[in-house]
């Protein structure tokens, strides 16, 4: 029996909520494709998106894209769907990230595990603000660490001396950008500031920025770089932050968007726990600073995100792009 074609509405949905997905300073780089006489979705990355300063090897890119795939099967099961995800489909176009044929489940029976994930994709932020003081429980953790492994990737939970190291990773990652005047060129081209701010379809808005951090350890990014904004203060955050490190076995493409759907369920699973969330790739951005992310122990795996974890909130919700201009049906 023919399958039933997928009505744009349902496609349409889809896509948006893929898109809102984290990616490296909110650059959503990732593009669609819906070829409708074969129900396949194509999630192409876009390189004018692309940050050649801050990730010249496309490593974030990738982890982006990955984590509005996951968004994308999640919606999928949603709308009841059987998503057939295919990384890197044509080794030739290495543009062609994924491809996910949508048909209908099996027997009707739609995977519950990702349709229960459904309502965090809009519920979730990224946070700058202060956390609390207070311990995740370990039925939590373990909760998290079995979302990233459904997915290929390890979430671990450094101990107080790894911790400290991966901390002071981001501080000589923020040593390295004072004495660059031409490190925050991708930052500035991402952050909006002033009306600009209001308007924007894309990157990090000024009203998202969080407080300025007057004392405390958490692994905050300051997105004012140099330029002054107004209105937003200065608090302490946590002296001890929770820190949890994603990483894959591998370094490559289809690692990286391993790590990239790893993470977005990462993230899923924590909002629907109400655990604010935030991430820190800038002790990462560099290759050699990465290396020393890894477990001291085991010396193995690829550290491929750094994720803050914590009670307090979320944090608002940042802009995207609408739907017409990121995807094509055919």
């Amino acid at each position: 029996m023919a399958e039933r074609p997928l009505d744009e509405k349902t496609v349409t949905t889809l896509v948006a909520e893929a898109t809102a997905a984290p990616s490296m300073h909110n650059a959503q780089p990732w593009r669609f494709r819906y070829l409708s006489g074969e129900r396949l979705l194509q999630l192409r990355a876009d390189p004018d998106r692309a940050m050649p300063r801050s990730d010249p090897d496309n490593r974030a890119l990738h982890i982006g894209c990955g984590a509005a795939l996951l968004n994308l099967r999640v919606a999928a099961a949603h709308a009841e769907l059987a998503p057939e995800t295919t990384l890197l489909p044509e080794p030739d176009d290495p543009l062609l990230l994924a491809a996910v044929r949508l048909p209908d489940p099996v027997g009707g029976v739609r995977d519950e595990e990702l349709a229960r994930l459904h309502p965090a994709i809009r519920q979730r932020h990224t946070s700058r603000h202060p956390f609390a003081e207070k311990d995740i429980p370990e039925d939590l953790r373990t909760t998290l660490q079995e979302a990233a492994a459904r997915e290929g990737a390890t979430l671990s939970f450094p101990g107080p001396w790894h911790a400290e190291t991966v901390l002071d990773l981001v501080r000589d990652a923020e040593s390295r950008d004072t004495m660059d005047p031409d490190a925050d060129q991708d930052l500035v081209r991402w952050t909006r500031l002033g009306a600009e701010a209001d308007t924007a379809v894309d990157g990090v808005p000024e009203y998202a920025f969080g407080p300025r951090r007057r004392d405390g350890k958490a692994p905050v990014r300051d997105f004012s770089g140099r330029r002054p904004v107004a209105d937003r203060g200065t608090t302490a955050f946590e002296h001890t932050p929770h820190l949890a490190l994603l990483s894959t076995r591998g370094e490559g493409p289809a690692d990286w968007l391993r790590a990239g759907q790893a993470l977005e369920r990462v993230l899923l699973e924590a909002t629907l726990a109400d655990l604010a969330t935030s991430l820190t790739s800038h002790a990462l951005e560099d290759r050699e600073l990465r290396l020393l992310a890894r477990d001291p122990a085991s010396g193995i795996g690829q550290v491929q995100m750094v994720l803050r974890l914590g009670y307090g909130p979320r944090g608002p919700a940042t802009p995207r792009r609408p739907v017409r201009d990121v995807l094509d049906i055919t």
